[in-house]
């Protein structure tokens, strides 16, 4: 799992050291994760594909919405706010799914409440800093929370997908879905999809085979053998991994006032993620992507 830890890490640094738009990064990731996951789906995962009825592909397609949803509100706050402020914001994705299992009327344990609040105050201590770095910050800031409700959308219709067809038959139709939405927002916005540096190329790719590939493949392996509640919380080492790597890659520290509500963050979602072994949608918070 560590290597996953690392894995997923990389995401956000590698990330903001490239110079391509951020619908393009979205794009290309998804694409080439599909297409590297094609024949593993063709080969031995072909009866999948025959039982793909209406309902099912139009559930498939709305994860894929959300999915580029997520692409498309966090990779750009990466840009506006620190990594490692980005990378805890985006990884809430368990507290919003606690928040949609309690609107249907699921019952959630105190903890999760207390997670809850701890995320919110976190937050609100990072938003006021940022308001002191500047107002591309704070958007930032939105950019990233709003990536982790979109993931939580991702994850809670892929919980049950996932029941009816294996998680390399739904990483491609989604990660497909994904790639022609913002593709086409791309197109619409006339945003460029090719013509980048050799440097930016590589760059796609590392992100694609490392954060999409290594690190989310690897969390899907294990969490059968391990549970959803350790991999939610070896999960969140993202969070000092990323801002780490950030320091090596990139030379960013986050603002020293902002550390505290960083670690808010952190712990309340680790509260949510212990109290939530009832609700499966915490065993991949990002199958996605940070």
């Amino acid at each position: 799992m560590l290597l996953g830890v690392l894995g997923v890490s990389l995401s956000a640094p590698l990330t903001a050291l490239l110079a391509a738009p951020a619908l393009a990064l979205g794009f290309w990731r998804t694409a080439l994760g599909a297409a590297f996951l094609v024949p593993a789906a063709a080969i031995r995962r072909s009866g999948d594909v025959r039982s793909l009825d209406a309902a099912l592909a139009g559930r498939c397609a709305l994860a894929g919405a959300f999915l580029a949803a997520h692409f498309a509100t966090w990779i750009p706050s990466i840009t506006l706010t620190s990594v490692s402020t980005a990378t805890a914001l985006v990884c809430t994705t368990p507290i919003w799914t606690a928040v949609a299992a309690t609107i249907a009327g699921h019952r959630m344990p105190r903890s999760t409440w207390i997670g809850l609040l701890l995320a919110i105050a976190g937050t609100a201590v990072i938003a006021g800093v940022d308001l002191t770095v500047s107002p591309e910050a704070v958007l930032g800031d939105a950019l990233a929370l709003a990536g982790g409700i979109f993931a939580a959308g991702y994850v809670l219709i892929g919980a049950r997908i996932r029941q009816e067809i294996s998680t390399t038959t739904y990483s491609v139709c989604c990660y497909g879905v994904c790639a022609v939405i913002l593709g086409g927002a791309a197109l619409i916005a006339g945003v460029p999809l090719v013509g980048f540096e050799l440097r930016d190329w590589l760059l796609i790719l590392a992100i694609t085979v490392v954060a999409q590939l290594l690190g989310h493949t690897m969390f899907n392996l294990v969490v059968t053998d391990v549970g959803p509640t350790v991999v939610g919380l070896v999960l969140l080492l993202e969070v000092p991994g990323a801002a780490l790597l950030a320091l090596v890659l990139v030379g960013q520290t986050p603002p020293a006032l902002a550390l505290p509500g960083l670690a808010l963050v952190v712990l309340g979602v680790a509260l949510v993620v212990r109290a939530g072994d009832h609700r499966p949608a915490v065993a991949v918070p990002e199958p996605f992507t940070p």
